[in-house]
């Protein structure tokens, strides 16, 4: 359970997966742009789901230093390389997702992206927390 307020106007339909706004107020943490790979930056999985799964771990991890979880989320920026690949996934990203982040929808943008800085790459993703 979110300790923010998601924003959902009147009459507009409940997104799936994602928040369209969300109000929030305390100490705020971002992350940079977290990657699929482990802590020693090397590359283990080199499927996207796989990728995917390290960087929720990864992420939770760094909010973790902050004393923040996933119910502290507030914002999520992901970078695709290709997008046939993460809609052809997505059953296995929703999983992923809900098992490390629970039900915590926060706003949410999915950019496709003609490359990332590390050629081994398939996703990208940037975080805002904010603890209240």
């Amino acid at each position: 359970m979110s300790a923010h307020r998601v924003l959902l106007p009147p009459g507009w339909p409940r997104p799936r997966g994602y928040s369209n706004g969300v109000l929030a107020e305390g100490r705020t943490v971002w992350t940079g742009g977290i990657i699929g790979w482990d802590e020693q930056e090397r590359w283990v999985d080199r499927d996207l789901p796989g990728q995917f799964r390290r960087i929720l771990r990864s992420t939770l991890a760094i909010l973790a230093e902050a004393g923040a979880g996933p119910e502290h989320v507030v914002r999520m920026t992901w970078y695709v390389v290709d997008r046939r690949d993460y809609l052809d996934n997505l059953p296995a990203i929703g999983a992923a997702y809900r098992e490390a982040m629970g039900r915590n929808y926060p706003a949410m943008a999915v950019v496709q992206v003609a490359g990332l800085m590390e050629a081994e790459a398939r996703i990208e993703i940037e975080t805002t927390a904010v603890i209240p």
